[in-house]
């Protein structure tokens, strides 16, 4: 952030009629070319906070195809922009790219689609930022060896595309949390104790590497509650955009009903190093300002937390944390990663099925639920979003056993690629 200029945020109200072409307004009404040079590989950071379709934890379709066909419709070459994905010990990003439909935009628009921990360089953090690492709040602690982040990364745009959502650990999540799969290659989960300067660090980092910067959060859906998984979702109809991070994840916070610099750690640890603007107050709002004023009156994720919730927050800030923490850096880590699974996967998401049936009966849940019917074909830049969203779904039966069979499958899937495990069988192959 230049000091003495103002960060701006553009936050627009939006339906599925017009959701591209207010994707394509938004983005410019943020000056995005301004912020990612044409010339330089564009990642588009896909946010999978969960495999399975939960409203408001994961990318949307339409959030990522409306910000493909801006950047075509701006002269963006689609050579040069990708999808991206981080891998997570309890979430199969290929499951999950499938079931949030977002794989069907990449391949509609014959992008290519990255997974960083599939065959990318990685190097050490110190070699991409040098003398900047000296600065971190915490990380040198947390990696007293260092840490890889990915080598193509270095040099080119980003595009973050989380949605508005609440977090058991930091309170609220969005762009800044996002580059926190994709920048730390492994035992992500040490960081969990100092996760809110952890973000800090890692929006340092971004902004030396990455030739651009900017994101676009997606309000179509909220949630609310124990998130990034066990929400409950709202239709809010709403798109915000812009280059900075810190600002984008404010404004998203206050819609929630949260004051951004008193409740949101992250948030004033970045504002307070000139990393961003916290302060919604010297935000420059453009698009439909009057949003700005709303509050959703969320009431967060730790007035109703699960008991997996409420475990993680013993465990790494509570009684639990000197009896048990130390286990999450030994061998013995992935009994937490099979306690999550078994907990999210085969109890709470088979147990709160009616909460995804009841929204996929509204507007964007028929859309979603018609993806693959209404798929607009890639290179009609014209279409401003969907007039028809399709028949409303048919009641599903509960699918509880389908769902824990699923659920078992990638149990085995997150011990075969949990870090304890997959470090060692790279030893022994090198």
């Amino acid at each position: 952030m230049i000091r003495g200029m103002k960060s701006k945020v553009a936050i627009l109200r939006t339906s599925p009629a017009t959701v591209l072409e207010d994707t394509h307004r938004l983005m410019n009404l943020a000056d995005y070319q301004e912020a990612l040079p044409k010339d330089r590989d564009t990642a588009l950071k896909i946010n999978i906070s969960w495999h399975f379709f939960m409203p408001a934890s994961s990318t949307t379709p339409w959030q990522l195809d409306g910000v493909i066909r801006s950047l075509k419709r701006d002269g963006y070459d689609s050579s040069l922009i990708h999808g991206c994905h981080n891998r997570t010990v309890v979430i199969d990003a290929h499951f999950g790219e499938e079931q949030n439909k977002q794989i069907n935009v990449i391949r509609n628009h014959g992008l290519r689609n990255v997974h960083l921990y599939e065959g990318e360089e990685w190097i050490n953090v110190r070699d991409a930022v040098g003398d900047l690492a000296d600065k971190f709040l915490c990380l040198n602690e947390v990696y007293k060896d260092g840490f890889m982040i990915p080598k193509k990364f270095i040099g080119s745009n980003i595009i973050h595309l989380p949605t508005i959502k609440t977090h058991v650990f930091t309170t609220t999540t969005g762009a800044m949390k996002n580059a926190f799969g994709g920048l730390l290659n492994e035992h992500r989960h040490w960081t969990h104790p100092v996760i809110h300067e952890t973000l800090v660090d890692l929006l340092m980092i971004q902004k030396k590497i990455h030739s651009g910067l900017f994101a676009v959060m997606d309000g179509t859906f909220a949630g609310d509650g124990p998130g990034p998984r066990c929400m409950v979702p709202h239709v809010k109809n709403v798109l915000i955009a812009s280059s900075d991070q810190v600002a984008i994840d404010a404004v998203a916070a206050k819609l929630m009903g949260f004051d951004p610099l008193k409740d949101i750690t992250f948030i004033r640890l970045a504002h307070e190093r000139g990393l961003g603007c916290g302060d919604v107050r010297d935000i420059e709002f453009v698009g439909d300002t009057d949003v700005a004023n709303e509050n959703w009156n969320f009431v967060g994720p730790f007035k109703k937390m699960t008991f997996a919730s409420r475990m993680q927050h013993s465990i790494y800030w509570g009684p639990l944390k000197k009896p048990i923490e130390w286990t999450l850096k030994t061998i013995l880590a992935p009994w937490a990663y099979m306690a999550s699974v078994i907990y999210h996967d085969t109890y709470w998401y088979p147990a709160h099925q009616k909460l995804v049936q009841d929204i996929l009966h509204s507007d964007w849940g028929r859309l979603f639920h018609n993806w693959e019917q209404l798929e607009i074909v890639a290179d009609d830049l014209a279409r401003q979003g969907w007039d028809d969203v399709g028949a409303e779904p048919m009641e599903l039966k509960p699918e509880t056993l389908k769902l824990m069979r699923k659920s078992m499958s990638l149990l085995g899937t997150c011990m075969r690629e949990a870090p304890e495990f997959s470090a060692r069988k790279r030893r022994k192959e090198g």
